[in-house]
């Protein structure tokens, strides 16, 4: 499970708890006479076989107390009666709201798996609560229920394998640029009376360029394959952007400089213009990124 798995129920999280009320709704008919256990326990065989990945369906009593062992598919999972599961936020939610609820992602003590649990309140026909219905099922199985066909699925794992493609190719790229600009730098010389400056320039923008490139490489892996998304709290999206551009305009200010510094040694002042051209480029890339951070910070005060 990832942090992804979790945003996407959060997305999904009505239409699930839509489902799974109308999974008890259509099978359990609420506001009767005296409900009888035999009866409920009939009706909780149905939806056992309606629902094809579940971890467990029991009873919860009026206090909390679990009246029958899970029922279950797997034989490992039919336990439980006897345990008081009062302190549960599906057992004191379902009281409280008098409906059929929906916990958030929490860790199994079955499967120690995150998993949720959907809790349905049974009623007689006086109003008196009699019952709480429960069943669990985990993160994976709830996101496969009430989310995407077999298509999308397979386009995820499709697309995950593409942007891991592209951020080994932008890896090797990173590297092939590093190892260059460790080579300009090297071959520069340590003697500081015989320093090469244009040498030591081109190093240096080239050792940014590659630290520009990796970044990226970082966010695309972390954001798109591992699904460690940080667009919600930290606006990752945005900084890797800022840190992206921003080594550019760097690379780009150092090029003009060396640009000045060549054109000066060679006494080729009339090419000087085209220092200043980079530089008004510069200027105009600096700018932009203002326009950006300008822009991100309204919408982050409009949320």
């Amino acid at each position: 499970m990832t942090i992804r798995d979790i945003q996407r129920f959060s997305e999904i999280r009505y239409q699930a708890r839509a489902y799974l009320c109308y999974l008890f709704t259509r099978n359990i008919h609420n506001n009767m006479p005296s409900p009888k256990l035999d009866n409920i326990l009939v009706q909780l065989d149905k939806i056992a076989h309606e629902v094809d990945n579940f971890e467990a369906l029991y009873v919860l009593d009026t206090k909390g107390d679990q009246i029958i062992d899970n029922i279950s598919k797997n034989p490992k999972f039919i336990l439980g009666k006897g345990s008081n599961r009062s302190n549960k936020a599906y057992y004191y939610r379902t009281v409280k709201e008098k409906r059929c609820v929906l916990t958030d992602p929490y860790p199994s003590s079955l499967t120690n798996n995150l998993s949720v649990t959907a809790g349905f309140p049974l009623y007689d026909d006086k109003g008196e609560l009699c019952y709480v219905i429960c069943i669990d099922i985990s993160l994976e199985d709830i996101l496969k229920i009430s989310n995407t066909s077999r298509l999308d699925n397979c386009f995820g794992y499709f697309s995950k394998i593409i942007y891991t493609l592209f951020a080994v190719a932008l890896f090797l790229v990173s590297s092939v640029v590093f190892f260059n600009g460790i080579e300009n730098f090297l071959s520069s010389g340590f003697n500081l009376a015989a320093i090469n400056i244009e040498e030591m320039f081109k190093a240096t923008i080239l050792l940014t360029l590659s630290l520009a490139i990796f970044d990226l490489v970082k966010t695309i892996f972390e954001e798109e394959v591992l699904g460690r998304s940080k667009r919600v709290k930290n606006g990752g999206v945005h900084k890797t952007m800022v840190r992206f551009l921003g080594s550019i305009v760097i690379a780009l200010a150092i090029e003009s400089l060396m640009l000045v510094f060549k054109f000066a040694a060679k006494e080729e002042t009339a090419n000087i213009i085209y220092a200043v051209y980079l530089l008004g480029g510069v200027t105009l890339l600096l700018i932009g990124l203002s326009v950006y951070l300008y822009l991100v910070n309204i919408k982050k005060k409009k949320q």
